[in-house]
């Protein structure tokens, strides 16, 4: 299916086709829709600078993340860099920031450049995407979502098991009040901690949670804690959806005269480098990044067996483990309230 047939069936010119590839705003409303279902439909992939391309793109692998933002995705980035320029191979990295349609469009732009392979770590997917890797027929690795075919390979991280873990932690500490922070609520690899959370909550007697919801960021960290003044809600450990967050939360919660771990533990996930460096250092759940680098490059470039996963006609599974990191953010749970009120008088009972 070439260009002019894109363009026939979706009764423009090729120019306006073009045009929509390129992402220019000219063309906008039901005539931009009706091309992008057009270019769906015939499972076009734009073959961008192709004579230039044509030699090296055997070389080139690329990358999409959710948020090189967040130190994590900045953290599977460069190992797969590191790995790729040994092996003489160039990287191509996209930041979609969560959105389901920038991926859609990313992974539409990474193809039409004929990369050797293609990893997808993000949150974000949908059945249209997925077809569309499907369909792809070259190596792809995906971490954070699901999505099962032949070309396909699986890097699944045992999140409820590090949930569970850290739990088991705050409850043997005494924390039977718990707030849980998250971002992007609707998104599946937040949907599976805030899922592992509540499970581990549920497992327990004489438990109390709630959730916050704001966004991926130190500022979103810093909301929450407003959030919960505000609530009335007075949790003795809040356990974040991962460390960048986490360290928000920390700032607000100093700003507001609150001590951690005396007065409140807060927890990470993820165990990025400032895990350690923040003051007081964060009790968090490693996840082996360089271990997902390593097999995501490997399984796009050779796809040798390895001996911790398995493969089927639905695609192949690695699994990575983790494991949970006590630092100096968790303690004994208080025995007052935990918060202040908003005012900033403490609360006790």
């Amino acid at each position: 299916m070439n260009l002019h047939d894109v363009a026939r069936k979706a009764g423009v010119s090729i120019a306006t086709v073009s045009r929509v590839i390129n992402g220019q705003d000219v063309v906008k409303g039901t005539t931009r829709k009706r091309v992008l279902k057009a270019l769906e439909e015939s499972n076009y992939h734009p073959n961008i600078n192709a004579r230039a391309l044509s030699v090296r793109n055997h070389r080139v692998i690329a990358l999409i993340v959710s948020n090189l933002a967040n130190p994590y995705f900045v953290d599977v980035y460069r190992g797969v860099e590191d790995a790729a320029h040994r092996e003489g191979y160039e990287v191509l990295v996209a930041d979609t920031d969560y959105s389901p349609e920038r991926l859609a469009k990313q992974v539409q732009l990474m193809l039409g450049r004929r990369v050797a392979g293609l990893g997808v770590v993000v949150s974000e997917m949908d059945e249209r995407v997925s077809q569309v890797l499907v369909r792809s027929k070259i190596p792809v690795v995906v971490s954070g979502v699901e999505a099962h075919a032949p070309n396909i390979t699986s890097l699944r991280v045992n999140c409820a098991k590090g949930m569970q873990r850290l739990l088991d932690h705050l409850r043997s500490l005494g924390h039977r009040k718990m707030a849980f922070v998250d971002h992007h609520a609707s998104l599946e690899s937040i949907t599976e901690r805030r899922k592992a959370f509540l499970e581990g909550m549920g497992k327990f007697s004489s438990v109390e949670s709630r959730t916050f919801t704001e966004s991926d960021s130190l500022e979103g960290g810093r909301q929450v804690v407003r959030d919960l003044l505000s609530s009335g809600f007075e949790p003795t450990a809040v356990v974040c959806i991962n460390d960048r967050m986490a360290i928000g939360v920390l700032k607000a919660l100093r700003e507001n005269g609150m001590r951690v771990p005396e007065d409140i533990s807060v927890t990470g996930f993820d165990n990025t480098i400032y895990a350690e460096y923040v003051s007081p250092a964060l009790t968090t759940v490693h996840i082996d990044r360089a271990k997902i680098a390593f097999h995501l490059f490997e399984n796009l470039i050779r796809r040798k067996p390895v001996p911790d996963g398995h493969a089927s006609p639905a695609g192949r599974e690695i699994f990575i483990d983790t494991q949970l990191v006590v630092r100096e953010s968790t303690g004994t749970a208080c025995s007052r309230g935990a918060l202040p009120a908003p005012e900033g008088a403490l609360r006790h009972r």
